[in-house]
This record gives structure tokens, C-alpha cells and sequence, in this order.
């Protein structure tokens, strides 16, 4: 397989899968904007702006989205004590019930493609092969915050 038709088909395929993820999401009633917000906050309360840099997105998009979640009751606003103009966002116990089930919508839609094989191991391989992605996301955003954290004289 060549190099350019490897490159299509990785990329056809991830569009394909972000599809399945939006498909098993709508059975929760959460977009994937809400699911990427929910999972970032299940980390700890952030406030927007961080969020926004995070999710790589603008911060009017994660207003957009945060106002949905607080009216669902899934997302709580609240005002710093050291610094009134920052709002920090956390999940409520809704929104961890909320993001449970959409966990188990995704990891059921995941495993029933997967089983679309015809075979458990092959199967099995798919979903590790979603398990070292996400390892190798975590590695590749770790590795960019350190390079924007260390000051340039040391980077040479």
C-alpha cells in the first residue's frame, strides 16, 4: 500500500470513526462538543478560557457549549473567591451520571464494530489499537506543553 493511499485511508477512517462516536453520543443526548467538554471537566473544574485552549477551540464556541450543559444541570458556574472576573466550571453529579452513560453508549457502539469482524481477536486488536492512540495523543500533548513551557535559550 502506498504511502499516499495509507495516508487516505487513515484519514476516511478516523473521519468514519468520529461519525460512530457522534451516533453512539446522540443516545445520550450529548454532541461531541459536550462530550470533549464533559471529559475535560471530569479532570477538574477549569475555567473557560483554559478549556478553550485545551479543546483548541474559540471561547465563545465553549460558552456555546457550557450555557447547553449548565441548562441540562450537568455543568455549574461558579465565581472565584480570590478573583471575581474568574468563573470556574465543574461537572455536578448529573453531569458525571451523564458522562457515565455516554462512556458505556461509546464503548458498546466501539465494541460492536469491532465484533463486525468475525473474529475476537482481531476484534480485541481494534480496541487496543483505540487504547494506543489515546496513549499516543496523551504523549503528543505532553510533548508540546513542554515545549511551550521551557524557555527558548534551553531548547537548542
Amino acid at each position: 500500500m502506498t504511502s499516499k493511499l495509507l495516508h487516505e485511508s487513515v484519514g476516511r477512517t478516523a473521519a468514519r470513526l468520529a461519525r460512530q462516536l457522534e451516533l453512539a453520543l446522540g443516545t445520550v443526548e450529548l454532541s461531541l462538543a459536550q462530550y470533549r467538554m464533559l471529559l475535560q471537566l471530569a479532570e477538574g473544574a477549569e475555567a473557560s478560557t483554559s478549556l478553550a485552549r485545551k479543546l483548541a477551540v474559540s471561547a465563545p464556541s465553549v460558552t456555546a457549549v457550557v450555557d447547553g450543559l449548565v441548562q441540562r444541570g450537568v455543568v455549574v458556574r461558579s465565581q472565584s473567591e480570590q478573583d471575581r472576573r474568574r468563573v470556574s466550571l465543574a461537572l455536578t453529579d448529573l453531569g458525571r451520571e451523564l458522562l457515565g452513560r455516554a462512556e458505556d453508549a461509546v464503548r458498546a457502539r466501539l465494541e460492536e464494530i469491532a465484533g463486525s469482524l468475525g473474529d475476537e481477536v482481531r476484534a480485541e486488536d481494534a480496541l487496543l489499537a483505540l487504547a494506543l492512540w489515546g496513549d499516543a495523543l496523551e504523549a503528543y500533548r505532553a510533548h508540546r506543553l513542554a515545549l511551550r513551557t521551557t524557555p527558548a535559550a534551553t531548547q537548542s
